[in-house]
């Protein structure tokens, strides 16, 4: 791992980029890492398209600067391609995750992008196990399925933590279901 892992997340209000940047980063605390978790909101209503970030690191983190050079893009929402510029500051190396039924080719060039581009049918997932469209859990296993930053059961444990009480065992377990599925699926 490069010393600072960054992450930035592209979604809309309402589509859990938060929530699963927060969930990436106590997942990697949970193994010891140094982290940093926040959200950048344009507008604030539901719908608008914001960011969200985390970063990774083994050493202290000492920069609270926007991640403007990502590692990784993840994008909840596939209307916002072609709309924003998601790649901006992507390194070639870097992975673009992102929430579509098209294909990696379709990304590619619809984002002029050369880099590692995955494409995940997040929606679906989370409405065939969750029953709603809330793409972010899915979209984590993704991440962890094509970076390794951070591991499945990590990950379970969290979610365990922050929803159990919150949505019960049931809702619970179909976000682990969604981000288990999306791991599986997902395709280097």
């Amino acid at each position: 791992m490069k010393e600072i892992f960054e992450i930035r997340i592209h979604g809309r209000g309402g589509q859990g980029a938060k929530t699963a940047a927060q969930f990436i980063a106590e997942a990697a605390l949970e193994k010891g890492k140094f982290i940093q978790s926040f959200p950048e909101y344009g507008p604030e209503r539901s719908g608008a398209p914001m960011k969200a970030f985390a970063r990774i690191s083994d050493k202290e983190i000492k920069t609270y600067a926007p991640v403007t050079n990502p590692d990784v893009v993840l994008v909840l929402d596939q209307t916002l391609v072609g709309t924003i510029n998601i790649t901006d500051g992507l390194a070639k190396e870097g992975i673009l995750i992102v929430n579509t039924s098209n294909t990696q080719e379709w990304l590619k060039k619809k984002t002029n992008f050369s880099g590692n581009c995955i494409t995940i049918d997040a929606t679906k997932i989370s409405l065939e196990t969750i029953g709603i469209n809330m793409p972010n859990t899915p979209m984590i296993g993704s991440l962890i399925k094509a970076t390794n930053i951070v591991t499945l059961d990590a990950v379970e444990n969290i979610i365990k933590k922050k929803f159990l009480k919150k949505i019960g065992e049931k809702a619970t377990n179909a976000n682990i279901e969604a981000i288990k599925r999306a791991f599986k699926e997902t395709k280097k």
